[in-house]
């Protein structure tokens, strides 16, 4: 092997230890990260959700919580997902007694069902049933035996849109009973159309224990009218009916929220409330200790500048980014206090507040508030678990949920475990943690150090090469 042959081979193999050295990652364990929270889950499900403690958004150390982690007591990083809280609603049932009109046939007659004459007011309510045959809608009526019975839903003062089940209550002298009946729906009471069977029945023993299937269910479905008739049994005016509905109701956001006190800020006049940068604000409002206050002011943030030509040290200018009227006055007794202002999921390691009238002796607390995200993990491996947080410059190891959850639902995954969240620890690393400016300096740091070594290997290889010139150069000299 020629000497330039072993030049190149060691300045390759130089180059490439420098390229697998860079490409190299850093530690990423549960030590590395200066907060941590235990997570207890019942061992019976795969997929577990927890909704993010606010103490995650105070200290967590990047905007987009890329430096968040699950962990299991083998060490091993568990798969998550952070999803954005949904909207709810919360599913409730409500019970509508209906306005019952019974429809009768004369003597022996046959059915008559489709044989009546149905009165209405303006509004569309049932005012009477009375069959082309004469029979009055009245039950016990001479001769008379009852046929079907006619439900007005819409007389029921609020009733809802839909219904999906209808409930029975036997008369007190009926203890036994048996039938099965037919439920038909309408809005012009000209058209009906049928929603199904059903088979109710109440059985007593001498005991008066009763075995009841007093309820129909159907599909959920807006009617004005129904009618109810018998296919098995014998026809009978129930004491009471109630339809049931479905209730979905929306359920307010839960916003978490920090109240942060004012420090003096960089300007005069101005006023700084550090908060954290991981924090996605979304609300912002004043609280003032003063009982009549008015203060006009903007909120921003200090960009530091480069010293101007002459000077020494740099300086600071406010960018603003929103303004607003603030205030808290008592008028006619009644306190009336400024809302929150809407911001956009804004995150600033500080906010910066500066009245824009006369300067204000009002030293207000600020109040943020935001939505948290959701962490969508795989408990897998020996628990406990442990999610951990707050290392600069730690890149994002959140996947899709699609990867965490397969197969699942929006639904399905509002419904998994809830993981329980124990008291936050703060480790060692908390008092070492570096800034993110500390954190890039660092890296400059170690590339420097890395290219050091590159040159120091090249020189050791120069050496090398020219050591052996010289030995064959005395080789041949003899």
């Amino acid at each position: 092997m020629t000497n330039m042959t072993i030049l190149r081979s060691l300045t390759l193999a130089a180059g490439c230890w420098a390229l697998v050295a860079a490409a190299q990652p850093a530690s990423d364990t549960a030590a590395d990260y200066s907060h941590a929270i235990g997570l207890t889950v019942s061992g019976k499900n795969a997929v577990v959700q927890l909704r993010l403690p606010q103490a995650v958004y105070l200290n967590a150390r990047s905007a987009d919580l890329r430096d968040l982690r699950v962990f299991n007591a083998s060490g091993k990083a568990l798969p998550f997902a952070l999803v954005q809280t949904a909207a709810q609603s919360q599913a409730s049932r409500r019970e509508v007694p209906v306005t019952v009109f019974p429809v009768n046939a004369p003597g022996q007659a046959a059915s008559v069902k489709n044989d009546v004459e149905i009165k209405t007011s303006a509004d569309g309510s049932v005012m009477s049933i009375t069959t082309r045959h004469g029979a009055q809608s009245k039950s016990g009526a001479d001769g008379a035996r009852l046929e079907a019975l006619v439900f007005d839903m819409g007389k029921a003062q609020g009733a809802p849109a839909a219904f999906d089940a209808l409930s029975f209550t036997l008369p007190d002298a009926v203890t036994n009973y048996h039938a099965q009946v037919e439920l038909e729906v309408s809005d012009d009471l000209r058209s009906w159309e049928s929603l199904g069977y059903a088979s109710l029945s109440w059985l007593a023993n001498s005991e008066r224990q009763t075995l009841t299937s007093n309820r129909m269910e159907f599909a959920p479905r807006a009617f004005r009218y129904a009618r109810l008739s018998w296919r098995e049994g014998t026809p009978i005016q129930f004491a009471r009916i109630v339809a049931e509905s479905p209730t979905l109701t929306d359920l307010p956001p839960a916003f978490d929220s920090v109240v942060l006190k004012p420090e003096p800020g960089k300007l005069a006049g101005d006023l700084v409330y550090n908060a954290a940068q991981a924090i996605p604000v979304r609300r912002m409002s004043l609280q003032f200790s003063d009982k009549n206050v008015v203060l006009p002011a903007v909120f921003g943030n200090y960009v530091e500048l480069p010293a101007l030509k002459g000077a020494s040290t740099s300086r600071w200018e406010f960018r603003p980014q929103l303004q607003a009227t603030f205030f808290q006055i008592t008028q006619d007794g009644k306190l009336r206090k400024s809302g929150d202002v809407i911001v956009d999921d804004a995150h600033e390691a500080r906010w910066v507040l500066r009245p824009t009238s006369a300067p204000s002796d009002a030293a207000p607390e600020l109040k943020l508030s935001w939505l948290p995200a959701t962490l969508v993990f795989m408990a897998s491996g020996p628990g406990p678990y442990s999610m951990v947080f707050g290392r600069a410059g730690a890149k994002s190891a959140a996947l899709d949920v699609a990867q965490v959850a397969p197969g699942f639902s929006a639904a399905e995954l509002q419904a998994v475990e809830q993981a329980v969240a124990g008291q936050m620890k703060a480790g060692s690393v908390q008092a070492a943690a570096p800034s993110d400016a500390a954190a890039a300096g660092s890296a400059a740091r170690n590339r420097m150090l890395m290219l050091w070594g590159v040159l120091l290997l090249g020189v050791c290889v120069l050496g090398f090469m020219a050591y052996r010139l010289i030995g064959q150069m005395k080789n041949s000299g003899e």
